[in-house]
């Protein structure tokens, strides 16, 4: 069938396959390296425990066969392995049949792994990486030109991810519709970046075009991925550019950069001859009829799966980040439909002092990414994800999004866990473990240029009031957040005997500053701007 190759786009198939492959190398080492502290078999949210009440068909699973903490990191540290091979051309290398399965593979372990990391996996970028992993085993490798049903359906995925975001704006916070927005943006974004301070910092009708610009590049480029070339190409560009800027403007893991993978797709490389050295487009042999068929199949069921997120788009209630299936295909996507107009940072502190008094010396925790020390420039991390330090911007928000796993990371710190303290930057007692921990709300703003020269800081922060109480080891124990291994049988004790907040907190709240207002998605949900 002729119509069923599209040749000209080998370029951006070469682009967005080698690009994916990245993702999922990063996706998988991240899982690797924090796994056992967030959901191992004696981490804040145990996967042991998880399945004991959540069936296969909810979570699907090869965990739900069997768990333990070797065989989570087999299926990561192989996941890295294959992806990096991937990345490095072994899909092109081998057979066409066998390039499908390869992808296959890498899909399959990292739904694995997403389906049973609860909370920590709760990011909208997680599904945007397993149906872009799913659609690039159908673009087949070098031994067929790309298929054009396969073409469509990423710019059909980038759409969703751009136009959802854009609607959920226009639909939510009143700063988007006023082009205020990015005025609190980039103080209060989950996790700036070594530029955010200057993009703060920038005249307000800047930013006031920030924002338009915004709007236009998702809710009007995106149409522009269906029309003929060189229109979608020039779309496609205006596409990769936004994400570069948010790239620099923040950090939202691997979000940016699989968009821009997504977007390279519809790169017709017979418009870039005058303008790159590319070379001679490759020959190819007509596609086999099983393959076309396989890619015909994965059309159909993914336009019928559209059926949801295309209402969702449409619909006054739109949600963002949802997945209308539990294997994550053909997803719903969108972020920061409001924006906290404040920053909260919960800091973890720990004494050694055998008693708690008005004397007792504290040490703070300083977390890789999170605002802590003053003085530290923000990190750029992104693309690779810390989960923890993502979390713990919800944990400002609410106490309610930290709940289930707050009091055991807290119970780790009391421990000196190895693993939880390899997801710190600083410990301040390498030899012996604190005695109490607690946690202290602040507020927390960039500083201006005269308080940066005059200080070298660039937050200042307030003390609001505390957010846990000074707690000890025997007391968590007590509350069930101990270090022994995860029995899915026994029932721990309420969490409200460990509250996350001393008795008087309600009156004393009256007198802190108004809470951020909290972000219209999941607590983990994570996205673009």
């Amino acid at each position: 069938m002729q119509w069923f190759a599209a040749p000209e786009y080998w370029l951006g198939r070469l682009l967005a396959q080698r690009m994916v492959a990245a993702v999922y190398l990063l996706g998988f080492l991240a899982a690797a390296r924090q796994f056992r502290a967030l959901i191992g078999e004696h981490g804040m949210l145990p996967v042991p425990r998880f399945l004991a009440r959540v069936p296969f068909r909810q979570a699907p699973s090869l965990f739900q066969l069997h768990y333990s903490d070797r065989l989570f990191a087999a299926v990561a540290w192989t996941g890295c392995a294959l992806s990096a091979a991937v990345l490095a051309g072994l899909a092109d290398l081998v057979p066409l049949w066998a390039s499908p399965l390869i992808w296959a593979a890498l899909w399959a372990g990292y739904l694995s792994i997403v389906n049973v990391g609860q909370t920590w996996y709760s990011f909208g970028w997680e599904s945007l990486l397993l149906e872009a992993g799913f659609l690039t085993a159908f673009l087949g490798n070098d031994e067929v030109a790309p298929p054009v049903l396969t073409l469509w359906l990423l710019r059909w995925l980038v759409f969703r991810v751009e136009f959802g975001a854009g609607l959920i704006k226009l639909r939510g916070d009143s700063c988007w519709r006023d082009l205020t927005c990015l005025r609190y943006h980039h103080e209060t974004q989950p996790m700036p970046g070594p530029l955010s301070w200057f993009f703060h910092h920038l005249p307000d009708p800047l930013h006031r075009v920030e924002v338009a610009a915004n709007h236009v590049t998702q809710l009007l480029v995106p149409l522009c991925l269906f029309l003929p070339q060189p229109v979608a190409s020039l779309a496609a560009g205006v596409i990769v550019v936004t994400q570069l800027w948010l790239v620099a403007s923040g950090n939202f893991a691997w979000l940016n950069w699989l968009t821009i993978a997504l977007a390279l797709s519809a790169l017709d490389a017979t418009r870039l001859d005058g303008l790159l050295p590319l070379p001679a487009p490759p020959a190819y042999d007509p596609a086999p009829g099983w393959f076309e068929g396989l890619v015909i199949a994965t059309a159909v069921v993914v336009a019928v799966l559209s059926y949801w997120p295309a209402r969702n788009l449409l619909s006054r209630r739109q949600v963002m980040n949802r997945s209308f299936n539990r294997i994550h295909l053909v997803n719903t996507y969108g972020a920061f439909g409001s924006v906290n107009r404040i920053r909260q940072e919960v800091t973890v502190e720990g004494t050694d002092d055998p008693e708690i008094t008005r004397h007792t010396v504290w040490k703070e925790y300083q977390f890789r990414g999170k605002p802590g020390d003053v003085r530290r420039l923000p990190r750029q991390f992104a693309p690779y994800h810390l989960r923890l330090d993502w979390l713990m911007w919800f944990a400002g928000i609410s106490p309610e999004y930290a709940r289930p796993w707050f009091l055991p990371f807290v119970a780790r710190l009391l421990e000196n866990d190895p693993d939880t303290l390899r997801l710190l930057r600083v410990n301040p007692f390498p030899a012996a473990p604190p005695t109490h921990v607690r946690a202290v709300l602040h507020r927390y703003r960039f500083t201006d240029r005269h308080e940066l020269r005059a200080t070298g800081a660039w937050w200042h922060r307030t003390a609001l009031h505390e957010y846990l109480e000074p707690i000890d080891r025997e007391t968590l124990r007590r509350a069930g957040h101990g270090l022994a291994p995860a029995r899915p049988a026994t029932r721990r004790r309420a969490l409200r005997t460990v509250p996350l907040a001393p008795p008087g907190h309600r009156r004393r709240e009256r007198r802190t500053p108004p809470a951020p207002r909290p972000p219209d998605q999941d607590p983990a949900a994570g996205g673009d701007r």
